[in-house]
């Protein structure tokens, strides 16, 4: 499934919940859950949720001295664990400051797949490989949230901040390494739910990797070249992630 799939999947989830929201809200109009939660200058929460990691790898086409032509790219997206503790300032109205350290655990795979090879090579290594990337993630996002005017038991808003990740993986010997920190960009859309003693906020947020994480000095793969090819054959690596979460205020 690629990234953009994904999306389309994860808005269609979102639209059905706040459809579904909007019918129960209309069902009890009369009924205002705290109406005094968002007069609060600071509040806290937690949140758990799932992320779907991603790298945006660019090739340069470099070809080894066998004449092997490696292109890799992560084709599928598996399902990680999330896990936050939220703080929440009121600048106005319609503006909060919230900051949500946590954890992200997670994995990607990076195929390689050999464009001068043929899938009937008796040595399928010299055709396509591949590494399973698995990550823990220590994170902190901060986030300007924008939001609408409360309507009965609900309020649509939107985030747009940024994210420092530092990776806890021990440091690996495969066929990219990746360095351990990264800062992101973010932007996320969600909805307040209005409990009778707690506000639930399912929220989706996109977020863009600035830094290359490419580590090319490879000194462990100078005597490997059957290894240090799939590094030579990468320019640029950078993360991207999909996390839908779930807060508890």
């Amino acid at each position: 499934m690629d990234l953009t799939k994904l999306r389309h999947i994860v808005l269609w989830i979102m639209l059905l919940s706040l459809g579904c929201a909007s019918l129960h809200a209309q069902d009890n109009d009369m009924i205002l859950n705290r109406p005094y939660a968002d007069t609060k200058k600071v509040h806290f929460g937690f949140s758990v949720g799932m992320n779907f990691q991603n790298l945006a790898i660019t090739n340069n086409g470099f070809i080894t001295d066998d004449w092997e032509e490696w292109y890799a790219d992560v084709t599928a997206h598996s399902p990680g664990f999330s896990v936050n503790v939220m703080a929440d300032y009121r600048i106005a109205e319609h503006f909060n400051l919230r900051i949500s350290p946590g954890l992200y655990f997670g994995n990607k795979v990076v195929r390689y797949l050999n464009h001068k090879g043929s899938p009937q090579l008796e040595l399928q290594d010299h055709y396509q490989q591949s590494q399973n990337i698995k990550s823990t993630y220590i994170v902190v996002p901060i986030d300007l949230k924008m939001s609408a005017k409360r309507y009965h038991n609900m309020r649509p808003y939107f985030t747009a901040g940024a994210m420092y990740a530092q990776d806890l993986a021990k440091d690996r010997s495969d066929q990219l390494k990746l360095k351990n920190a990264d800062v992101m960009l973010t932007v996320g859309m969600g909805c307040d739910f209005y409990m009778p003693f707690f506000k639930l906020c399912p929220e989706v947020k996109f977020c863009f990797g600035l830094k290359n994480l490419l580590e090319r000095n490879r000194p462990d793969l100078e005597d490997n070249p059957e290894v240090y090819r799939f590094t030579q054959s990468v320019n640029k690596v950078k993360s991207n992630m999909v996390v839908v979460t779930f807060y508890f205020e």
